[in-house]
């Protein structure tokens, strides 16, 4: 029974890894990409570094509903057909704006 369950975790973890779509920007335009990432929600866009030759690639999403907890959507930008600088956004960890003590230390 123990291993049934397994399988079954596993197989719906692999599923849900395969659910996120592929795509080369720089075969698009920068309106497709972005309707690309709103349609679906999330999606991983590629491309080949200009500088380096070496491909890149990011999972960018929709909004904040797409990030794990404790991200949230940043703006970032990828190179497509039309542009060097296509905005998308991908999930980056929260920063905090404050520090506050419960207990303030000496006075």
């Amino acid at each position: 029974m123990k291993t049934i369950l397994l399988a079954v975790c596993l197989t719906l973890v692999a599923a849900e890894a395969q659910a996120v779509s592929r795509y080369t920007t720089t075969n698009m335009s920068c309106a497709r990409t972005q309707d690309i990432v709103r349609s679906q929600g999330a999606a991983i866009l590629r491309w080949i570094s200009p500088t380096s030759g070496v491909q890149r690639y990011d999972r960018y999403v929709r909004n904040d509903q797409f990030c794990p907890v404790g991200q949230e959507a940043r703006r970032a930008y990828v190179p497509t057909a039309d542009a060097k600088s296509c905005p998308v956004y991908n999930c980056r960890q929260r920063e905090r704006t404050f520090k506050r003590r419960l207990f303030p230390i000496g006075d």
